[in-house]
């Protein structure tokens, strides 16, 4: 071969070799940053799985100490915290006088706490009259001949779950098993989840002068004294009108939670049972106010089964202005779309 073409194979074998050790330096040299970069993924997954087992422990254990609870023996919320010391709001067990255990809401932080929910008044819906699930007053039709409705405000018949007291109806056995002094009521927003209850509610607050020592103790007793139902009485034939202390809001906010008309018609500051309107149909409850007209469908909740049959339903005319009548009447849509919370102390 001659020498000069030996020198040009040379060459060109030793510019190969020079680029293939280039390659090889390249694909076996490592930049340090892309060595932390490369690493920054796994060391959060590591991270993320010591996040997930540490919240699973908590679960754990915060699951153990709610189960703990079942074993509690008491009537009341006011009974678990002073014989208990358990100072948190939540779920609790209960058992009535006859040995009955149910399950609800025990609010321990408002007012000294102590407070145990009883039951609920949700509207499903401000169209029905006295349909399927107005249960507060008549699933039955607007009805002559059944003045009392469902009666669910004096007799022992439950329903519902605490945990879905703002989606539905809800009543326990201790709306007529505690024997209590005072009651608290919260406003909460439809569907809203039980852990957010108390921040949630547009209205919240309790009575402090024992005025259910007066009345049997609770509602199913009061209301055995003043019947939810027709009457043939006039309109100031009222049940009693309790004087409240605000712990979220005032009068001023309860009284811009329903209609102008309305306004002209309460005292902000009460809460009033068995009310009678013009059409001498029964109200349950007057949450916040004490009526001072007769007009009582467009701001009080529940009652019997007979009603002027545009006015029939848990919350009877809280949207009266939507039927095209006079206007000024209907409740404000926060009050009409939240549950009404009802706890005894």
């Amino acid at each position: 071969m001659p020498l000069g073409e030996l020198s040009l194979r040379f060459n060109m074998l030793f510019h190969i070799l020079l680029f293939l050790g280039s390659v090889g330096y390249a694909a076996f040299t490592v930049d340090p940053l892309q060595i932390e970069n490369e690493e920054l993924p796994h060391t959060e997954a590591i991270g993320d799985l010591e996040t997930f087992q540490n919240r699973t422990r908590t679960n754990f254990e915060h699951l153990e100490r709610l189960r703990n609870r079942s074993t509690y023996v008491a009537r009341s919320c006011k009974e678990i915290r002073d014989r208990y010391g358990d100072e948190e709001d939540g779920l609790y067990y209960l058992t009535t006088a006859n040995g009955m255990g149910y399950q609800t809401f025990c609010d321990m932080t408002t007012a000294g706490g102590g407070w145990t929910l009883v039951a609920s008044v949700h509207e499903n819906s401000v169209y029905g009259r006295c349909t399927v699930g107005d249960r507060w007053s008549s699933q039955q039709g607007n009805n002559a001949d059944l003045p009392d409705g469902d009666g669910n405000w004096s007799n022992r018949n439950v329903f519902g779950t605490a945990e879905g007291a703002t989606s539905d109806d809800f009543k326990n056995p201790g709306y007529y098993d505690i024997a209590a002094e005072d009651m608290s009521v919260w406003h909460v927003p439809n569907n809203f989840p039980l852990e957010h209850w108390s921040l949630a509610a547009i209205l919240r607050y309790h009575t402090n002068n024992r005025f259910l020592r007066l009345y049997g103790g609770n509602l199913f007793q009061l209301f055995k004294q003043y019947p939810v139902r027709y009457n043939t009485g006039s309109c100031s034939n009222r049940g009693p009108a309790i004087p409240i202390v605000y712990d979220h809001g005032d009068r001023v906010t309860t009284t811009m939670l329903y209609g102008p008309n309305s306004r002209n018609e309460f005292e902000p500051g009460f809460i009033t049972f068995r009310a009678i309107n013009y059409e001498r149909a029964a109200m349950a409850i007057c949450s916040g106010v004490k009526p001072t007209g007769c007009n009582t469908e467009h701001y009080c909740v529940g009652g019997g089964g007979y009603f002027d049959p545009r006015q029939c339903g848990d919350f009877p005319s809280f949207d009266w202005d939507r039927l095209g009548h006079s206007q000024g009447w209907s409740a404000s849509k926060e009050m009409t779309e939240a549950a009404v919370l009802l706890f005894y102390r």
